[in-house]
């Protein structure tokens, strides 16, 4: 018989979301007429830019001639694509085409990435923290066991909470992986450059590499936030970025994302020699992924045309709009809130004290609005309830009235 991976009954209970859908799906079974909202999983409702969907049916032509087909493509993406990407996000910073990776998404960048590192780094993630980032290293073996305190025995956590206003401190203990998303996944907060530069500073004093999860940036509109890790002076040395465009530009259904590893940013042998990461993890996409589809790849490009951008930029107004008209509702009703200006995401203190997942049973029962509770981020994310702006707009109001109308606080 097969040995199973005994890492994955370390994993703490459902994912996240599973829990969240089942749940609602009970309640929807047991109410058949309830008309539910959701504010829950962070998945877009606008369609795709019309420069996406005309630069994709014109790929999907070339594919109907023998002239302009394409089979296999390189798996570290086409030039137009990779050439774009850099012209419109990077050219500042000295980022160079091989150091720019195609991919799926930032969810499986994320997840993946840590197989390039030896078992025994030490990571240190936020906490509260998008699940994938923890799940992925329990899997690997990297985390040891599961403790009464919700928290693996292994992983060096950074609380962020209202006290320390969503700001991470640094580890008390050395580490080695460093997960930072900015803007945050669940918070909705950011960090600025001077904030950001500490954890440069770190990485460099303590040899570690920060795994900065960018796939938010697009939605960043105050000034003293950085756009890319790599505005700060030395990131090149000790960051790998992830960015998507599934947030972006509507291409949560077409999958389409990219990672940024500079060959400046250096690991270690089990005997000392420094080694350049970028080759490795060239090896492991070449090896274990096919490329992300031509046609979906053009449809990216086209996102940075300028009829692309401001087609972007419209779609990103649109779901802002909704993040203020959530943040200024909730906090009309004295509930404390945060994020929903540099993010999609509003991140709530629940009222009196309430356990985030009787939070959610109570929205869903009384208003029929579905969240996502801050628990299942992490312990921190106990007392906290996240909601999301991608949803439509004539919903998005209606579930804020009822909330602000009907809800029992």
């Amino acid at each position: 018989m097969a040995v199973i991976n005994e890492n994955y009954l370390k994993l703490a209970g459902s994912y996240l979301f599973r829990e969240t859908a089942h749940r609602t799906a009970a309640y929807k079974e047991a109410h058949p007429t309830a008309e539910v909202i959701s504010l829950g999983i962070g998945d877009v409702t606008q369609p795709l830019p019309a420069a996406c969907i005309e630069a994709m049916h014109k790929a999907v032509d070339e594919m109907a001639s023998p002239d302009t087909f394409r089979g296999y493509g390189p798996e570290q993406g086409y030039s137009f694509l990779i050439d774009a990407i850099i012209e419109n996000n990077y050219k500042h910073y000295g980022i160079e085409p091989d150091e720019i990776f195609v991919s799926d998404g930032a969810k499986s960048d994320c997840g993946n990435i840590q197989e390039i590192f030896a078992i025994n780094n030490r990571i240190a993630i936020t906490d509260p923290v998008y699940p994938v980032y923890l799940d992925t290293n329990v899997m690997a073996g990297r985390t040891g066991l599961l403790q009464p305190d919700g928290r693996y025995a292994g992983v060096t956590y950074l609380p962020c909470t209202a006290e320390n206003g969503f700001v991470p401190a640094l580890p008390k203990t050395p580490v080695e992986l460093i997960y930072l998303c900015c803007p945050n996944n669940p918070t909705g907060t950011t960090l600025t450059r001077e904030q950001l530069k500490v954890w440069v500073e770190y990485a460099q004093k303590h040899d570690a590499i920060i795994l900065f999860d960018a796939a938010y940036s697009a939605y960043i509109s105050e000034p003293d936030v950085p756009r890319t890790i790599f505005e700060i002076p030395g990131a090149k040395e000790v960051a790998i970025e992830f960015r998507s465009f599934s947030k972006t530009a509507g291409f949560t259904g077409t999958r389409c994302g990219y990672i940024v590893l500079p060959k400046t940013v250096m690991g270690k042998t089990a005997s000392g020699e420094r080694k350049s990461l970028n080759p490795l993890w060239n090896r492991r996409h070449t090896t274990k992924f096919n490329g992300t589809a031509y046609i979906i790849q053009r449809g990216a490009a086209a996102i940075f045309t300028p009829e692309g951008k401001k087609q972007v930029q419209s779609a990103i107004d649109y779901y802002m709009e909704n993040a203020r008209i959530i943040r200024e509702g909730i906090t009309s009703i004295g509930i404390t809130c945060f994020g929903g200006v540099n993010s999609p995401y509003i991140w709530l203190q629940t009222p009196n004290n309430m356990a985030s997942w009787d939070f959610f049973d109570k929205l869903l029962k009384e208003v029929n609005i579905v969240g996502t509770p801050g628990a299942g981020f992490g312990p921190c994310g106990e007392g906290y309830f996240r909601l999301t702006a991608f949803g439509n707009r004539q919903k998005t109001i209606e579930a804020v009235d009822r909330i602000k109308n009907q809800l029992k606080i």
